[in-house]
């Protein structure tokens, strides 16, 4: 059978969000940012993109686009809530649906059409339950896999259909620039056009020697898209591969370059990190510390421990470490901690009485936090930072599982 794949897209969707919740809002041209004064637009409604405003400009970028522009302060706890529910009420359709972005999901309603009776009913009773429920539109493609189901959803915007069959598959891509399929970014692009390649015709008629022998093994996989061949299942979070770090990063209010600044931001994020770490019930290894510069170079080091930790003060002192190997030449613009090489293991009980009353106060913290947000709790150190940075959602964010980050 041949299967029949969704992809579904909230439109515009923060700042849908922000107009629903406050009628104020509704029909004027905003941009939601992040909660940082440093911060660029995160989204802009409809009539803010009459203007030219888009997805990171910077608030002088946007304002010059169009002066009457409301800027938004983004609130995340708002749009991980309406994301969850949206979620919920998606698997009234199938249980085969993969998250792909905190505005974004793909379905296989390959087993749900009978049920239905027809794949329009099924996408009109989507869209009709989201905007009756939550005030905000979607665009929605079909086609049978999951790279032309995106490509699909992105043809007709705001509140569109597009329905890609099998048989019309060549035709649209014959002549569509290869910049619109999912995968291929700019720098892929600039080198497709230096061989010529510019629409995904082309991509799919040029000879796989010759794109492998240019990207590798890639090559194959970039003539077949081309072709629009994907084989990739739609894959529910409960049958997804076990996540490989856990990490957190953050850019600050300001350049910071003092030790103290610096440290505190570090326990923060090794408290974010160790909090997620704990929460799943996993342990790392290896400690990476990334530092980007005022001027935007970024690079990092990493440190392997002799033992798995998921405490965040043992995360913190791995980090401490490895900054203290570096030599710092300009101010910090952003900071950044992660977790890798880890494994799943159930929680072996300290054998020293100072090791168990440090993890049943690491346990009691979790516990409140947990209950009433984030920082309730919090070490005496990080009491008078004022604000903690840039909290944008990060697009690896989901609903449910390990990168369910609790957000600001």
């Amino acid at each position: 059978m041949e299967r029949i794949i969704m992809h579904i897209d909230m439109n515009a969707f923060f700042a849908s969000v922000e107009q629903q919740s406050n009628p104020a809002l509704r029909g004027k041209p905003i941009a939601v940012t992040g909660s940082s004064t440093r911060t660029v637009i995160l989204t802009a409604s409809y009539e803010a993109r009459a203007f030219g405003v888009k997805t990171g400009l910077t608030m002088w970028e946007a304002r010059q686009k169009c002066p009457e522009l409301i800027i938004v302060p983004g609130n995340n706890r708002l749009y991980t809530h309406v994301s969850s529910q949206i979620m919920k009420l998606l698997h009234d359709y199938t249980p085969l649906i993969e998250v792909f972005s905190i505005d974004e999901a793909f379905m296989d309603i390959t087993g749900s059409v009978k049920l239905f009776g027809s794949v329009e009913r099924i996408c009109h009773l989507i869209k009709s339950r989201i905007k009756a429920r939550f005030g905000i539109s979607c665009s929605i493609g079909i086609a049978p896999n999951k790279l032309l189901a995106k490509l699909a959803s992105e043809m007709k915007k705001p509140d569109g259909l597009t329905i890609i069959r099998p048989e019309n598959i060549s035709r649209t891509l014959e002549h569509l620039p290869i910049k619109e399929l999912c995968g291929i970014g700019r720098k892929m692009e600039r080198h497709l056009l230096m061989m010529s390649i510019r629409t995904c015709g082309e991509l799919g008629r040029c000879d796989e020697a010759r794109l492998t022998g240019k990207f590798g093994i890639v090559g194959s996989r970039l003539k077949q898209m081309g072709q629009g061949v994907d084989n990739s299942p739609v894959v529910p979070a409960e049958d997804a591969e076990e996540v490989k770090s856990v990490g957190h990063s953050m850019t600050l209010k300001m350049d910071i370059r003092e030790r103290v600044d610096i440290l505190r931001f570090l326990l923060q994020l090794a408290e974010m990190v160790g909090r997620r770490a704990r929460r799943y019930g996993v342990w790392g290894k290896t400690v990476h510390l990334t530092i980007r510069y005022a001027d935007f170079t970024t690079f990092g080091k990493q440190e392997s421990l002799r033992e798995h930790i998921n405490l965040s003060d043992d995360i913190y002192n791995a980090a401490v470490k490895i900054l203290d190997s570096l030599e710092l030449t300009q101010p910090i613009r952003l900071l950044g901690i992660r977790l890798t090489n880890l494994q799943h293991q159930t929680n072996q009980l300290p054998l020293f009485p100072e090791e168990q009353t440090r993890l049943k106060l690491t346990e009691a913290m979790d516990q409140v936090n947990n209950r009433f947000g984030d920082f309730v709790v919090m070490y005496g150190s990080l009491l008078d930072q004022e604000g903690k940075g840039s909290h944008v959602i990060s697009p690896a964010w989901r609903p449910d599982g390990i990168r369910n980050v609790a957000v600001q």
